[in-house]
């Protein structure tokens, strides 16, 4: 019988991980789905873990050679035959009633091409930090999307093949018929991109489960030699929504780029790079001042995580860390609860 989801998950040099993040899709509540595990060519024990894992929804496809996540996921999707795809990146994991969960959002929400949830944080090593992401969840413009990213990260989404179908598109350096759903250019803001392109060029919306589902890994990976990478593909993304959304971008691409250079000075603190961090928040506030007005509370803490970072000892700024996380993470899942989630489904 068909599956009605199809979860895709691409992989490259994830051996630490992969085993957890596939043993989370096995062990969903809704068990209507096929596994397709699309390998990167990877140089590790990855695919012989994958191979070590036997269950009859699993199936493996092999890159010849390393061609990125969006081309991974373009392999799954064209492989996949469930009515919705869920995307997990291998660092990650899901809470067993994720999928269940969706199905039923999107079966009872017809307009909806894109479902994500909240998502909870864990350690490299996989502890959970009970720290969340926590999104808009409905009514989200093309420019909450363009500004936020409320998807978050790429564990967190599953979408109706109606909707990818929609927005589908041949490449154009490939001599054979090459359907591709996320632009394989970009090695980074490869999610934006497509979100942007569905919700801002399709008929559907996107919306949020309150409930985080969606374990999302932390890397332990210093992001100061990537962030030059980072934001040139952030910039590249816009160059390309305005050819499709240009009326958007002229009003919208400011601020856009000051919340982008925000999310890159947290990623900066989250890594210890004090100076790094203090750079691009400034930035932030210089291209667009308007993002203290808008988000005061974010923006006020990101700048002042900065500088604290920048001018006490590593170990007292840990202190404060701690005791800001952990305040924060008690005043988010309040929220969470209040929002209707039952207690079972807050990690």
């Amino acid at each position: 019988m068909t599956p009605r989801v199809s979860v895709i998950m691409p992989i490259y040099n994830g051996q630490h991980f992969v085993k957890s993040a596939i043993n989370s899709v096995l062990m969903q509540s809704f068990s209507d789905f096929e596994l397709i595990l699309v390998n990167d060519s990877s140089t590790d024990k990855s695919l012989a873990i994958c191979r070590s894992i036997h269950d009859h929804r699993i199936r493996i496809i092999n890159h010849t050679q390393n061609k990125g996540i969006a081309a991974a996921r373009n392999t799954g999707i064209r492989h996949a035959i469930g009515r919705y795809i869920a995307l997990l990146n291998s660092a990650d994991m899901w809470h067993p009633d994720k999928l269940k969960m969706h199905v039923k959002h999107l079966s009872q929400s017809p307009k909806v091409g894109i479902s994500f949830s909240r998502s909870s944080f864990m350690s490299h090593k996989g502890r959970l930090i009970h720290f969340y992401q926590m999104p808009q969840l409905t009514g989200i413009t093309a420019a909450h999307l363009l500004c936020r990213n409320p998807v978050g990260n790429g564990s967190a989404a599953v979408i109706r093949r109606e909707t990818l179908n929609d927005i589908r598109f041949q490449a154009l350096n490939h001599s054979e018929n090459y359907t591709c759903y996320f632009d394989e250019r970009f090695r980074q803001s490869e999610d934006i991109e497509c979100w942007l392109r569905i919700v801002a060029t399709t008929h559907w919306k996107m919306e949020g489960i309150p409930a985080p589902l969606t374990f999302y890994r932390l890397s332990q990976q210093g992001v100061s030699s990537n962030i030059i990478k980072q934001l040139a593909f952030w910039e590249m993304m816009i160059d390309k929504a305005r050819l499709f959304a240009p009326k958007l971008l002229k009003r919208h691409e400011q601020d856009a780029r000051a919340y982008q250079l925000r999310y890159l000075a947290r990623q900066a603190i989250r890594n210890g790079q004090g100076r790094s961090a203090i750079q691009l928040i400034n930035q932030a506030l210089y291209v667009s001042p308007n993002i203290m007005m808008t988000e005061t509370g974010r923006t006020f803490i990101t700048l002042t995580a900065a500088y604290l970072l920048w001018v006490l000892p590593a170990s007292l700024y840990k202190v404060f860390e701690n005791i800001g996380q952990f305040l924060m993470g008690h005043i988010q899942a309040k929220r969470i609860s209040k929002d209707g989630v039952k207690s079972s489904l807050i990690s």
